[in-house]
């Protein structure tokens, strides 16, 4: 399988990039299949059937209100969150919307838009179904989509194909496991992020790479600010309150603190995680990375380095985000991103995984102390459950964000003061979250039908 950088990293909307991001594309590619086959002027009504997680979770994920930013032509990156509550209102109120932008069609969400509740597609727990009729109620195209975690769509060939595709950019130096990866990187006496930019440099619009790897921490650092500002409670029903404005005020207007206690450093890196998070709650505009329920750890620990590493620079950043973009090919390669897969392990314990060999790396890190920081990172998020209480983007999930930060730095500083020799390593440890997350009760695979989801709202 063939990865880019920017397969990892996505900007998107919250709160879900498997409930959110991937079906704001499929249905985008839904449009493009009636396009393509000239079936799009004889379209009058579209019905979307969701199966499995998508059902499960979809309204507190937003995956609803997905589909139709979807149907109405927006896309994922570009989308406006303050208007689409405007938007969605509309379809509601017309019980229509204008497909792509172009062609109104019968769409009342209470009929059209089907929640399967306990019903799941063999091939994946995220499926989707959207089917077109015309005037006559003939259908005139059936699709079925998989969301497969962090923004990845596949369609029903896609899901059950071989892979074919396994270099297809005739990268350099092709890896899949971390083994190859290691092999690859010492024979050619290259660090890890300078191999993935060479792989990279094959793709479309290799001049660009750089400016396009800034971009991501541009929006990532945008999306903490946003998230220090905000205040009030997020949507959904549970009334969690915003705390990264509070936390960012109490630590300002209170420095002598820091002074006093030298963890106040771990209120900072919080913060980071939290604003994020907050935000994607709140269907904000935040990097998948490489989730959407993981979003902030990155950016928690990619801030901690620009803000308290000394000599922190631009090139430090790129080789960060290059860095921990190779560990998510490796998980997305060899296992799972995906919480309704895998469970959490999956999505924060991939984050925190990326982070930690991606900090090891900036910290001066050998390769194999990254690969090592990246096994520890993993190592203890190995079982962790996707229990979101009310099918909602906020508890544990934003605080989660901020324990999964703190274990990235601490693997990175482990890594560091070892030599790189290790006991376990990373592709063992892939392949253990992969069994781990077969062996997984459906109850804790982003469901919200058993742990916290249903004991927190029993006390």
């Amino acid at each position: 399988m063939s990865l880019s950088i920017f397969d990892l990293f996505k900007v998107g909307i919250g709160p879900s990039s498997s409930h959110t991001v991937g079906p704001v594309i499929a249905a985008n590619r839904f449009i493009d299949a009636l396009k393509e086959q000239q079936r799009f002027s004889q379209t009058t009504r579209v019905k979307v059937n969701l199966y499995g997680s998508l059902a499960m979770t979809g309204k507190g994920h937003s995956t609803d209100i997905a589909v139709m930013l979807g149907l109405l032509g927006e896309k994922v990156d570009e989308v406006d969150p303050d208007a689409v509550e405007g938007l969605i209102a509309t379809i509601y109120k017309d019980k229509q919307l204008m497909l792509n932008g172009e062609k109104a069609v019968q769409f009342d969400p209470e009929h059209e838009l089907v929640m399967n509740f306990g019903e799941s597609l063999e091939q994946h727990p995220n499926g989707m179904r959207i089917t077109a009729y015309d005037s006559a109620g003939i259908i005139v195209l059936n699709e079925t989509y998989f969301s497969v975690g962090g923004g990845f769509v596949l369609g029903l060939d896609e899901i059950s194909a071989t892979d074919t595709k396994a270099n297809e950019f005739n990268e350099p130096y092709p890896f899949d496991t971390a083994e190859e990866l290691l092999t690859q990187a010492n024979k050619y006496q290259l660090s890890i992020s300078q191999l993935v930019l060479a792989n990279e440099a094959v793709r479309p619009n290799a001049d660009t790479i750089r400016e396009r790897v800034l971009n991501i921490w541009h929006v990532m650092s945008s999306c903490i600010e946003r998230g220090c500002e905000k205040t009030g409670e997020l949507p959904g029903g549970l009334k969690i309150k915003r705390r990264a404005h509070k936390l960012k005020q109490d630590l300002l207007n209170h420095p002598e603190r820091s002074l006093q206690d030298p963890l106040t450093l771990m209120d900072w890196v919080n913060l980071y995680a939290m604003a994020v998070n907050e935000e994607n709650a709140a269907g904000g505009r935040v990097v998948t990375a490489p989730t959407n329920g993981a979003a902030g750890v990155i950016p928690a620990v990619l801030t901690y380095y620009v803000k308290f590493v000394p000599g922190a620079d631009e090139d430090g950043i790129v080789e960060f985000l290059v860095t921990a973009a190779c560990i998510g090919m490796l998980y997305k390669k060899n296992a799972s991103i995906s919480a309704a897969e895998v469970g959490c392990q999956g999505e924060i314990g991939v984050a925190c995984s990326m982070a930690s060999g991606a900090l090891c790396a900036v910290l001066g890190g050998s390769n194999s102390q990254i690969e090592n920081a990246a096994e520890i990172g993993m190592e203890h998020n190995l079982g962790l459950t996707c229990d979101p209480i009310g099918g909602l983007v906020q508890v544990p999930c934003i605080e989660r964000n901020t324990m999964g930060s703190m274990k990235a730095i601490n693997a990175a500083r482990l890594a560091l003061r070892g030599d790189g020799e290790h006991h376990v390593t990373l592709d063992a440890v892939i392949e253990t979250m992969r069994q781990t997350g077969v062996d997984m009760q459906a109850k804790y695979k982003e469901t919200s039908t058993g742990g916290l989801a249903v004991n927190a709202v029993a006390c």
